[in-house]
């Protein structure tokens, strides 16, 4: 019986179905970081963080890049390390209790709930770049007495800023940026005085 040189059994080898089951590189993982800013002296007693809201084109594990030219640039590659929502709630109530230092800071979505004076509400309506790199974050927010039933005190706000250079970390970087300073601007918000008796 005769075998066929290994020299010419190659090519199949190569073109076979198996050839092609290697499995793709892991992705890389990205996380947003909270961002030291100026503490300010509210005496409010707390502060809840319910749920923050997200537009739904961002509630994914892919990082959108940018929404330009009413398209989407997603990086397949490159992801959150966990749900944009959940850690959306994290940093940013990271980023406020360092700014209100006095004020204890719950979310909702932690486990730990306090006794909170004050209800904050967020809705996150854009986190991505503008076609020429500049990064947009636009949210509304408001705050109400708990148990109040008076209309809440009410912004729209739209924060920009460039990136220092065109990769990801630069893009996470930056968006860490603007999420700290919708923080400094929510914190202004938080009434100053002393705690109720």
């Amino acid at each position: 019986m005769r075998y066929a040189p290994l020299a010419l059994l190659a090519p199949l080898l190569l073109s076979s179905p198996l050839a092609g089951c290697a499995s793709p590189p892991p992705p890389d993982l990205f996380t947003l970081a909270p961002v030291v800013g100026a503490p300010l002296p509210t005496k409010v007693a707390g502060v809840e963080l319910r749920r923050v809201g997200l537009a739904g084109y961002l509630d994914r594990n892919d990082i959108v890049r940018s929404a330009a030219g009413y398209r989407l640039s997603v990086t397949t590659d490159q992801r959150w390390a966990e749900p944009l929502g959940k850690m959306l709630d994290r940093v940013l109530s990271e980023d406020l209790a360092q700014r209100l230092p006095n004020t204890s800071v719950f979310a909702e979505s932690g486990a730990i709930q306090g006794d909170s004076a004050l209800i904050l509400e967020v809705n996150i309506q854009r986190l991505d770049a503008d076609a020429d790199g500049t990064v947009v974050l636009a949210a509304q927010i408001a705050f109400r007495q708990d148990g109040s039933k008076t209309a809440p005190r009410t912004d729209n706000l739209r924060l920009t800023a460039m990136p220092a250079g065109p990769g990801t970390p630069a893009l996470v970087a930056t968006m860490s940026g603007l999420l700290g300073q919708l923080a400094d601007r929510v914190a202004a918000m938080v009434p100053q005085g002393d705690k109720k008796k």
